[in-house]
């Protein structure tokens, strides 16, 4: 689990491309006060294992499943990325609860200044969209950020000097993709109230809850 709260700014040192996958070896810095193979650490938001270390550096595979839900197929050599480890049981919840399992990717339509913060505006698919919730939490690019306002087909956040010196916002422009996470509470509500089960039906018959039971309740 992650919070959304990016430690630092790594980069892209190689790239090993298969036919439906890669590996990625990420420089960083700050990150391997405290890293061993087999960790997982976000990357861009999406939840990478750590699979060796040398130095500075480490890699991390992509399969086909994660490239084609994220932006990670576009990354370069040199292109700088959001680095986050997972949250210890015993730190400071500073986000919001962040998983690192993309739900999709959007498309960045506005950069506007307003004094010292940025507003960015995202336009994504009505499967993200639906999740999303005014003064709610989204994972953009695995940062947490509150949406300020939305629409049907786009949302916007307001990003604060620190965050955009402190991530890869600083470099983000019109035209740009960035991965989305929504809110995770939304999600399981709905897949709970949707749910209906092999047993459903029967459980609907053996129902207790009958007009008889009602009566003699008062109802």
């Amino acid at each position: 689990m992650f919070t959304g709260i990016i430690e630092e700014m790594g980069k892209i040192a190689g790239i090993k491309r298969g036919a439906k996958s890669a590996i990625l070896t990420i420089q960083a810095k700050k990150v391997f006060s405290d890293i061993h193979i087999g960790d997982s650490i976000a990357l861009n938001g999406v939840c990478l294992t750590v699979t060796s270390l040398d130095g500075n550096t480490y890699t991390a595979d992509v399969m086909n499943e994660t490239l084609k839900r994220s932006s990670l197929g576009s990354l370069k050599i040199g292109s700088n990325v959001n680095l986050e480890r997972a949250m210890p049981a015993d730190g400071r919840f500073s986000g919001h609860i962040v998983a690192g399992h993309i739900d999709g990717v959007g498309t960045i339509t506005e950069v506007k200044k307003d004094d010292n913060a940025i507003w960015y505006t995202v336009e994504a698919s009505e499967q993200i969209m639906r999740y999303i919730v005014e003064k709610g939490s989204i994972a953009v690019d695995g940062v947490s950020l509150t949406v300020a306002r939305r629409s049907d087909t786009d949302f916007a956040v307001s990003v604060i000097p620190h965050t955009v010196r402190e991530t890869i916002f600083s470099q983000k422009k019109t035209g740009d993709i960035v991965n989305l996470e929504n809110d995770i509470v939304g999600k399981y509500i709905e897949q709970l109230l949707r749910y209906e089960g092999p047993n459903k039906k029967k459980e609907e018959k053996q129902s207790k809850l009958t007009e008889e039971f009602l009566l003699k309740a008062g109802f």
